[in-house]
C-alpha cells in the first residue's frame, strides 16, 4: 500500500514537471514568433520607400512654395532650399566640401564658367530638358556655361542691379549713382556686401568706358582708386546688406532711403505698399544671368533633371517672375502675362533694355577684387 502511494506521488511530480516544461516551451515559441514578427516589421520599414529630398543652394525667391509645392506633389518628393547671399558664398561652400550636400545650384554669370571648369557641376544631357529649346537664344548662345562643347547650366532668370529708393525722400528718380556720395545721405543708404558694389564705384569713376567688360578686369591702380572712392562712401552707409529680406526690412523700418538692390526687393516692397521706386541711372548698371546647374556630387540627378525641366517651363517661369520681378529666360512665359507685365519686364524690347545692363562676367582676378572689397569693409 505504501508502495502504491509512493508511485502515485512520483506520477504527480512527473506530470507537474512535464507541465512546466510544456509551459516553458510554449513561452519560448511565443517569444520566437514575436521576435520574427519584429524582424519582419523592421525589414519592411527599412524597405519602405523614403520620400526623396532634393537639396538646393540658390538665390532668394527661387524656391517659393507658390510653385515648388506643385513640383513636390508631382514627383512625391521634398525640396529643401538653402539661400546664398553672394556668388562668392556659393563658391566657398562648393569648394569647402559641401558640394555633395546639394543637388541643384543657381550660379550667376560671374561664376558659372568657373564652376563648370572646376568640375563642381555635371555636364547636362539636354535631351532630358525638352523646354531648353524654348529658352532665349540670346542667353543659351552665350559661352558662360559651356566647356569644350558640353553645357553645364540652363539660363533661368536675368535682370539688373538697379537703384532702389524711397519715393518720399526722392520724388524724382535720382539720375546718377554719384548721388549716393551726397553728404546729406549720411547714414541713410545701404550697399550690397558683394563685388557688385565694387563694379558700381568703378562705373562712377568711368572705368566702364569705352568697354563695359573692363569692369571685370580692372588694373591695380584702378582697383585702388575704387577702394578710395568706396571708403569715402562709408559715412553714408547705414548697413551693408547680404540678403534680400535684410534690405527690404531696412527700407520698411525707414533706416535707409536708397540702395543698390534687386528687383526682388522692389517687388516685396510694392506688395507691402511701401513707397518704393526703381531706376537704372545714366551710368547704366551691372546685371546678371542666373543659371540652374546640377552638382557633380548629386545622388539625385534624375530628380534634379526633372526639377530643371519644371523650372524652365513657361508657366513656372511666370510664377517665379511673380515672386521675384525678374525677367524669365523663357520668353514663352509672356503668353501668361498681361501687356503691362510684359512691358515692365522689358520682354517687348529685350535688345534695347539689355544694352543698359553690363552682365556679370568671369573675373580673372577675383581674389584681388575680394581683397580690395575686404579692405573697404575693414576701413574705419
Amino acid at each position: 500500500m505504501a508502495a502504491l502511494g509512493q508511485h502515485a506521488t512520483n506520477v504527480l511530480k512527473s506530470r507537474k514537471l512535464m507541465s512546466r516544461k510544456s509551459s516553458s516551451q510554449s513561452t519560448l515559441a511565443e517569444l520566437a514568433l514575436a521576435l520574427i514578427a519584429a524582424c519582419l516589421a523592421l525589414f519592411a520599414a527599412s524597405c519602405a520607400r523614403k520620400t526623396p529630398t532634393l537639396n538646393l543652394l540658390v538665390w532668394e525667391g527661387y524656391a517659393d512654395p507658390s510653385y515648388i509645392k506643385a513640383f513636390e506633389e508631382q514627383n512625391h518628393c521634398k525640396v529643401s532650399a538653402s539661400y546664398m547671399g553672394s556668388s562668392d558664398e556659393l563658391v566657398a561652400k562648393l569648394r569647402g566640401g559641401s558640394s555633395g550636400n546639394y543637388d541643384v545650384i543657381s550660379p550667376s554669370s560671374d561664376v558659372a564658367t568657373m564652376i563648370a571648369t572646376s568640375s563642381l557641376a555635371a555636364p547636362l544631357d539636354l535631351g532630358k530638358l525638352p523646354s531648353y529649346t524654348q529658352l532665349s537664344p540670346q542667353l543659351t548662345t552665350l559661352p558662360l556655361a559651356r566647356v569644350k562643347g558640353d553645357v553645364y547650366g540652363v539660363p533661368f532668370m536675368w535682370g539688373p542691379d538697379p537703384m532702389i529708393f524711397d519715393t518720399t525722400a526722392f520724388p524724382q528718380p535720382p539720375d546718377s549713382w554719384s548721388v549716393m556720395w551726397d553728404p546729406k545721405l549720411k547714414g541713410k543708404l545701404s550697399v550690397w556686401d558683394d563685388l557688385s558694389t565694387v563694379y558700381m564705384a568703378a562705373q562712377v569713376l568711368g572705368y566702364d568706358k569705352p568697354d563695359p567688360s573692363h569692369l571685370y578686369n580692372l588694373t591695380d591702380d584702378e582697383l585702388n582708386a575704387v577702394k578710395k572712392k568706396l571708403i569715402e562712401l562709408k559715412p553714408n552707409i547705414r548697413k551693408m546688406w547680404s540678403t534680400g529680406g535684410e534690405l527690404t526690412n531696412l527700407f520698411e523700418n525707414h533706416e535707409v532711403v536708397i540702395a543698390m538692390g534687386w528687383p526682388l526687393m522692389t517687388n516685396q516692397l510694392r506688395k507691402a505698399n511701401f513707397p518704393v521706386g526703381e531706376t537704372i541711372p545714366k551710368e547704366n548698371t551691372t546685371g546678371w544671368i542666373d543659371h540652374l546647374m546640377i552638382t557633380a556630387g548629386s545622388d539625385n540627378k534624375d530628380l534634379a533633371y526633372k526639377f530643371l525641366e519644371f523650372m524652365i517651363q513657361a508657366q513656372t517661369q511666370k510664377k517665379v517672375t511673380d515672386v521675384t520681378g525678374y525677367t524669365p529666360a523663357n520668353p514663352h512665359a509672356a503668353q501668361f502675362m498681361t501687356p503691362e507685365e510684359v512691358k515692365n519686364l522689358h520682354l517687348d524690347d529685350v535688345d534695347n533694355y539689355q544694352k543698359r545692363l553690363y552682365f556679370w562676367q568671369n573675373v580673372p582676378r577675383r581674389a584681388k577684387y575680394n581683397e580690395i572689397w575686404n579692405e573697404v569693409k575693414a576701413a574705419q
